[in-house]
């Protein structure tokens, strides 16, 4: 580390030399840089956070090019007059499935709207699975014992959950009939609202979707809905809204919290220099002069502060863009938190550069000693802090990967922005009088004789005897950290896509299945085989499976004329059942409408088959039942992280026939991406420490300080689990990334205070944490807003990170200022005992003293001979 920081001087000098210069260049780098950010966008397909190799996006690449995005596009014509709403959702359809988009293509390949249920009606139970058949046949059996048991006067049913089973029965009968025949249109039950769905040919970008949705609205505008009917209103809605308005508001909150970050970050640091320059000028007195000339300063120091790390950050978002293209959900925060970070290494800079000026070096020289001395802990810090962020590389989630990447770049571009750039500045704005940080003319003329009494950290063993029980008692409560796994509580709530959706949910009914997988196979025949695998898994697993209903072309609509006769045999048992005495006397509605559904007595053609019916099964090209379709059971939400990676478990991978299939489905994706973050957070937190540590070492050359420097990070960050137990917090899919991250940044106040005291020697550290500790304060609170900016977001997922990070920085600052000073304090006070040395001493004993103390505290027990002293 010093090799490194020795082959910086020239650079250092050259700033020093030639700040113009450094200046000119750096803004035409951000210029540049300026150019490509323009077109930085939010990339929000789930998939790109994981690697491209992974089975499950490569099997949901695989559904989108065979059967079109999972996502859709609904318009809800909301009219008390249903006729007119049939004419106009008719003239609809042919002109939105023409709307192209600027590359010329469709935006929809299929539309959903009018079902030929007649056909279904009489040939229902033909296209009933094997499964379906066999339960309604067992069903109807118990049901006509039941009806012939209740003939005898003499029969009790004694089993209260009897009747319960029946209604149980009879509703999923209901069920799968509906779903099997469906409805004619979609309509609400009070027939005030008709939907229609479009299916994209493609998920698209987050433009495409804006201009998709755009053209839309125009066209449904164009077409006047009121001249249909009094009042009409046609509303656009589906689930690929949910995108478009989840994305649009993201952005809207980060420029938001962005631009208010910055200002309140900029404030906090020029109040803290004005204060201190202040205190420096006034000497303790009131002065009017000094206090109008800092206030003449601060608009200056905004700018000296903010133009580098504002050049750092158009460098870091010119290369992202050029990198990958856009950012992600992850991703798209880090512009405020960058900043709040770079601009610690401004604080440090600028804090002792003012020291050096104060003491009478000219802007040249105290930008030299500044960057050789306070310098060497700074590179340290930003080094640490980027090379924790670049361990992110390693994971295989994209969302750590990418934001390991630019956070890490970002750090380095701000330290040199902080190093290089910044320093210029400061030398040119002295130069044109814009600054004036020379020595004030009331420190002439201070005494330095007479009597030296060393000032102590006043209550150092309290302080380390309070921290020590706070480390125990999250240590304690550690086992009680909890990961958070329902998604729905990291999700905000939309108004325009709620209102737009409660219109929509007045229609649509699909009987609780939801969040399907899909495997797509090279031919319809693969498809029974991964069929069976699923069933037979569903029927091992019994209730523990999550498998729900399995729907193929195949089990629907038999191929074969074995099959055919199969299906028709079944039907003919039906029949019979139903037939029986004690059922066919029952005109109920159900027994009715299953009567009309079995009455298929011979194979029915597949070009008999209303084309609506057959594009279920229907591939882009044409091509019919090469593809199944797997619904988890009704009664679990794939909200819930754990029951989304059950789901996954139990058929994210199939081997039927000699081959292996993968399912497809953004359920799928979301599963493997939380089980990747959970593998992948706790070994990202390892490397980071040890990488830590190792800087500590190469930068302290002891392993004792980089001990005693490492003391305020564990202490902050266990406590911080302390906090999230005591205020019922929990880790989850947003937050986790803070873990490796924490690190990084809370490693800066302790390397900085451990590298002054170690600079100023033994009985310093009363000075250096007023000094030193000051700046480490002041930059934690701008590290605090860069993160904790997002404690004001919407998003619940954004939000907890600030929480996390400003409580984990908070603690970490606090420990460094009382903790690290206290344990310093106690060391010292135990070596100088162990050596007698006296309380007080003249100015011309103090170098022999702190020489003395300083080889105590390094480990030696004797006193120095007075050459060594010397």
């Amino acid at each position: 580390m010093d090799r490194l920081l020795r082959a910086l001087d020239p650079l250092y000098r050259a700033v020093a030399r030639w700040p113009l210069t450094v200046v000119v260049l750096a803004l035409a780098l951000a210029a540049g840089a300026g150019v490509y950010a323009r077109h930085l966008g939010i990339d929000s397909d789930l998939a790109n956070l994981l690697p491209p190799d992974f089975e499950s996006v490569q099997a949901l690449e695989r559904l989108r090019q065979t059967v079109g995005s999972e996502a859709e596009v609904a318009v809800a014509i909301r009219s008390t007059d249903p006729p007119a709403s049939i004419r106009f959702a008719e003239t609809l359809i042919p002109k939105a499935m023409a709307l192209r988009g600027d590359d010329g293509t469709p935006y929809f390949d299929r539309f959903e709207f009018r079902r030929d249920t007649r056909f279904m009606e009489r040939n229902a139970l033909y296209f009933a699975t094997t499964v379906e058949l066999d339960t309604l046949t067992r069903n109807l059996h118990q049901l006509a014992l039941r009806q012939r048991l209740k003939q005898n006067p003499f029969y009790f049913d004694l089993d209260p959950a009897t009747p319960a089973r029946i209604a149980e029965g009879r509703q999923a009968l209901r069920e799968n009939y509906d779903r099997i025949v469906g409805r004619t249109l979609l309509f609400s039950p009070d027939s005030t609202v008709l939907v229609v769905r479009f299916f994209p040919t493609s998920a698209g970008s987050v433009r495409r979707i804006d201009r998709l949705y755009g053209d839309l609205d125009s066209l449904l505008a164009a077409m006047q809905p009121q001249t249909y009917a009094p009042g009409m209103q046609a509303i656009s809605a589906g689930r690929l809204l949910l995108t478009s308005v989840e994305l649009h508001a993201i952005t809207d909150d980060v420029a938001r919290s962005f631009g208010s970050g910055i200002a309140l970050v900029l404030a906090i640091v020029v109040v803290y220099f004005g204060i201190h320059g202040y205190r420096v000028r006034a000497r303790r007195r009131f002065d009017l002069r000094a206090l109008g000339v800092e206030m003449l300063r601060a608009p200056v120091l905004a700018v000296v502060i903010a133009v580098p790390l504002l050049m750092s950050l158009a460098w870091t978002a010119g290369l992202t863009e050029r990198v990958f293209g856009e950012l992600n959900l992850m991703t798209s925060t880090l512009g405020l938190v960058l900043f709040g970070m770079g601009i610690d290494f401004g604080i440090h800079y600028f804090s002792r550069y003012a020291e050096e000026r104060e003491r009478g070096l000219d802007p040249q020289a105290a930008t030299l000693a500044t960057l050789q001395s306070t310098g060497a802990s700074i590179v340290t810090t930003g080094l640490t802090t980027a090379m924790a962020f670049f361990l992110f590389l390693f994971a295989d989630f994209r969302g750590f990967s990418e934001f390991g990447f630019i956070a890490g770049t970002g750090i380095l571009f701000a330290l040199a922005a902080m190093l290089l750039v910044l320093p210029a500045l400061v030398v040119l704005f002295e130069k044109l009088r814009l600054l004036n940080l020379g020595p004030s003319t009331h420190a002439e003329g201070l005494a330095d004789d007479g009597p030296v009494v060393p000032a102590r950290i006043p209550r150092a063993g309290l302080w380390l005897t309070v921290w020590t029980v706070v480390v125990l008692v999250a240590l304690a409560l550690l086992p009680k950290v909890r990961f958070e796994y329902d998604m729905d509580k990291l999700e905000p709530d939309y108004p325009e896509y709620q209102a737009r959706s409660q219109v929509l949910r007045q229609a649509f009914s699909n009987y609780g299945l939801r969040n399907p997988a899909y495997f797509v196979a090279d031919t319809p025949e693969e498809i029974p085989a991964i069929a069976a695998e699923l069933q037979r898994r569903q029927r091992e697993e019994g209730r523990a499976s999550t498998i729900g209903v399995v729907e193929t072309l195949q089990g629907r609509f038999p191929q074969t004329l074995a099959e055919q006769q199969h299906k028709l045999a079944l039907l003919d048992t039906l029949r019979r059942v139903l037939a029986d005495l004690y059922l066919n006397t029952d005109q109920d509605s159900d027994l009715v409408r299953l009567r009309t559904a079995a009455s298929t007595v011979s194979p029915v053609p597949l070009d008999s088959v209303p084309t609506d019916i057959r594009r279920t099964f229907t591939a882009k090209d044409g091509s019919l039942g090469r593809f199944l379709v797997v619904y988890p059971r009704p009664d679990l939400t794939l909200s819930d992280g754990q029951v989304s990676m059950r789901f996954q478990e139990d058929v994210g991978t199939v081997k039927a026939g000699g081959k292996t299939y993968y399912a497809g489905s953004t359920s799928l994706i979301a599963a493997d991406m939380m089980r990747l973050m959970r593998e992948e957070a706790p070994i990202m937190v390892v490397l980071a420490l040890v990488l830590v540590v190792l800087f500590k070492y190469l930068s302290l050359q002891s392993w004792k300080w980089s001990g005693v420097s490492l003391v305020p990070l564990l202490a902050g960050i266990v406590a911080t689990f302390g906090v999230m137990v005591l205020f019922g917090w929990r880790l989850n899919f947003y937050n986790l990334v803070v873990l490796p991250a924490l690190l990084g940044i809370g490693d800066d106040a302790g390397i900085h205070l451990t590298h002054r005291y170690l600079e100023d020697g033994p009985g310093s550290m009363p000075h250096v944490r007023r000094t030193t500790g000051e700046a480490v304060l002041v930059s934690g609170l701008t590290t605090l807003v860069g993160f904790g900016g997002q404690i004001l977001s919407f998003h619940p997922g954004l939000r907890s990170i600030g929480e996390l990070a400003g409580v984990g920085i908070g603690l970490t600052v606090l420990a460094a200022l009382t903790f690290l000073p206290a344990l310093v304090q106690v060391l010292e006070d135990r070596q100088i005992a162990r050596l007698r040395l006296p309380v007080s001493w003249r100015r011309e004993d103090r170098d022999a003293a702190e020489a003395a103390a300083a080889m105590a505290l390094s480990g030696k027990t004797d006193p120095p001979t007075p050459n060594e002293a010397s």
